[in-house]
């Protein structure tokens, strides 16, 4: 069985508004990497994440970037976690595929879909995409919350 899982969520904005919260790391430091973003999503970059979850910032490659339709990431997969007391590399050796869609809706909020997939049909691969489907719907979550009502829903979350 093929490890892999898409969620969703409207957002309540035009969907340059909402791919610039995702895409500008300035924008994505208020209310999802805890620990900071560095650098831009753009075509052909790495940069870095930092979760208060995970500590240590990490890279993320960016594969591919549509402007306001797709953003396409390479990370390490990540088969440990933080009860683990290892971050995201885990020893796992591989990378896992996410890619996030962008579509605007007629009456003007966007459809924001982020989809993973790639993880080694394992038990701790398994365990592992359980773990990052929870991290994007709460990333969602938390992009809806700061982006609609400017609340950061992981702020002192995990410390």
């Amino acid at each position: 069985m093929e490890l892999k899982f898409k969620v969703s969520a409207h957002i309540a904005r035009p969907v340059h508004y909402v791919f610039e919260a995702v895409a500008n790391p300035q924008n994505l430091s208020q209310y999802f990497t805890t620990g900071g973003a560095k650098g831009r999503l753009e075509s052909g970059a790495t940069v870095t994440w930092d979760f208060h979850d995970f500590p240590g910032a990490f890279p993320v490659d960016v594969i591919e970037v549509e402007q306001d339709r797709r953003i396409v990431l390479r990370w390490e997969a990540n088969e440990g976690g933080p009860a683990d007391g290892d971050a995201v590399t885990a020893g796992a050796g591989y990378k896992t595929q996410v890619t996030m869609t962008f579509a605007p809706l007629e009456d003007g909020r966007t459809l924001v879909t982020i989809a993973e997939e790639g993880w080694r049909e394992s038990p701790t691969g398994l365990a592992a995409s359980y773990g990052n489907c929870q991290g994007w719907a709460q990333m969602l979550c938390a992009l809806k919350a700061w982006i609609e009502y400017g609340i950061n829903l992981r702020e002192g979350m995990y410390r």
